[in-house]
């Protein structure tokens, strides 16, 4: 291990994952002005905005096996000189499906998750994990940027068009910089990826990682891409487009902040155990959304409650992930991220369903909580398992 290495590379990917998410979630708060050029795309908004974590989600897998065989470095650079397509393709997009396959491929941005949290592992020793990952993961940060400086950009430029090119910029700036200073030695790891398959499917944790996953980040990503469009409803709160994106920039710097925070308890503390309190608080916050969201004091509320849990969740869950599956890391992490991002494609369009059948979005809420209370029971069958195995190793 060289941690003098880890430690440049830990502050170069943090910051590689977030131009990776700046791009990954650069539609949802331009949506609102996209509309305004191409308006009959307003009927797809919701498809239109979760289409990107479609494919970030599925990559996650390849790109955590390609982390592990060639380094972080390569698996990078490939990502963001490929993304330079989808970014100018919509920068000149003039109907719904140019929008459609930009967001597609702009997944790629999202799916760069799992380079870091695969590479930067192999430079620490077990302890630091937690608190590695979560310094990595703070590059979500890039999402709260995009949220504010997109629609900061449309206005100060004159249209969303300039907004999404000066994204270009940003893409070749980190591909020069991952050219260069990425660790061209990084140590390879290549298992048959069978054997590391069937040792890790064999595994109930492994499952059970999955799922919480899926509901802190997939709350974390939902929330991200929701938000926007909520707070400019006018028959809700009205909000101007750059008042929401700022209102969701506080969400997502928040909970991005606290990831590292929530690795750190993980290393420090009883991971399974202040997981359970996080998930306890979390399904708290969805009750509150679901009963008091045309309040907007009482909703600012619940949603900076989530913002704490799914913050620290999204920490703890991945101290438990190398600890638990470290010669499996590439499978193992993609998989996992992937149950995250996918966490984060499906509560806009259930809400955005449930209201259409109901009038209300109190049901979107309500299975927020009913999934943390799900995920309670499995991390009380893991603590009970982990107990008896300690009494049977004594």
């Amino acid at each position: 291990m060289n941690e003098k290495m880890g430690k440049k590379q830990l502050i170069l990917q943090t910051f590689s994952l977030l131009a990776g998410f700046m791009v990954w979630t650069l539609l949802a708060p331009l949506f609102p002005e996209i509309v305004k050029d191409i308006p009959e795309a307003a009927d797809q908004r919701a498809l239109i905005v979760a289409l990107p974590v479609i494919l970030g989600s599925v990559l996650r897998i390849p790109f955590g096996i390609f982390a592990n065989k060639m380094g972080g470095r390569v698996v990078f650079l490939f990502s963001f000189i490929f993304l330079l397509i989808p970014v100018f393709y919509l920068s000149i997009a003039t109907t719904p499906m140019d929008l459609m396959i930009s967001a597609v491929f702009l997944g790629v941005g999202g799916a760069t998750f799992s380079i870091g949290v695969t590479s930067l592992p192999k430079y620490y020793p077990k302890e630091k994990h937690g608190f590695v990952n979560g310094v990595y993961g703070m590059g979500n940060i890039g999402t709260a940027v995009t949220s504010f400086g997109a629609p900061a950009l449309a206005l100060s430029f004159g249209g969303w068009q300039a907004a999404v090119q000066t994204y270009l910029v940003v893409l070749a700036l980190f591909a020069i910089l991952q050219f260069i200073m990425g660790d061209r030695n990084e140590r390879k790891v290549n298992l048959p990826l069978a054997k590391q398959f069937k040792e890790v499917t064999r595994d109930y944790k492994f499952y059970f990682f999955n799922l919480w996953y899926f509901i802190t980040f997939g709350a974390f990503v939902a929330f991200g891409l929701f938000l926007p469009a909520f707070l400019t409803d006018e028959a809700l709160f009205n909000l101007s487009t750059l008042d929401a994106g700022i209102r969701t920039a506080v969400f997502i710097i928040i909970a991005t902040v606290l990831r590292p925070i929530g690795g750190l308890i993980g290393d420090k503390f009883n991971a399974l155990h202040a997981l359970i309190i996080t998930f306890i608080g979390l399904a708290l916050s969805g009750l509150l959304l679901a009963f008091t969201y045309n309040f907007i004091f009482l909703f600012t509320v619940g949603s900076l409650l989530a913002a704490v849990c799914a913050g620290i969740g999204n920490g703890l869950v991945f101290k438990f992930v190398p600890t638990y599956f470290s010669k499996q890391a590439g499978i193992s992490n993609g998989f996992v991220a992937m149950m995250g991002g996918l966490g984060g494609f499906f509560p806009p369009i259930v809400i955005d369903q449930a209201h259409s059948m109901t009038g209300s979005y109190a049901i979107g809420f309500v299975l927020l909580s009913v999934f943390c209370i799900i995920s309670l029971f499995t991390m009380f069958h893991m603590n009970s398992n982990l107990k008896k195995n300690q009494l049977v190793s004594e």
